[in-house]
């Protein structure tokens, strides 16, 4: 059965999706931006700042599905600049230790607000 996750200590969805999805003991994280989860403001910063607040916010999320980020066994990062690829791996590397999750990161063509960095992940419950 399909159980959507909601807390107020990451952003509330800008749009028709759940913050994630729980099915079959995953979770499905929608993509997280250095969004303000109290403002819903986008806080424009360098990436390094942009990348822990993208932490913050999936970490609340996956805290409020019984998970954590130690949980995760897939991300993807998507990038407006592929030039911030080490700013941001250097964030994400205090995120996680070994075995590491699958990942995937892109430049993407734009992201919502002009956001520098957007991820999200699945996670096991």
């Amino acid at each position: 059965m399909k159980k959507a996750i909601e807390t107020k200590n990451a952003p509330a969805p800008s749009a028709t999706y759940s913050q994630a999805i729980v099915q079959n003991g995953f979770i499905f994280v929608a993509g997280q931006g250095p969004i303000d989860p109290k403002t819903g403001q986008y806080m424009k910063s360098e990436i390094k700042a942009e990348t822990r607040l993208v932490f913050q916010n999936l970490k609340a999320i996956l805290e409020a599905a019984g998970s954590s980020l130690e949980k995760v066994v897939k991300m993807n990062v998507y990038l407006r600049d592929i030039g911030d690829f080490a700013a941001m791996n250097e964030v994400y590397t205090t995120q996680f230790t070994a075995p590491y999750p699958a990942r995937t990161t892109i430049q993407a063509g734009a992201l919502p607000r002009g956001m520098a960095v957007e991820i999200e992940c699945i996670a096991h419950q």
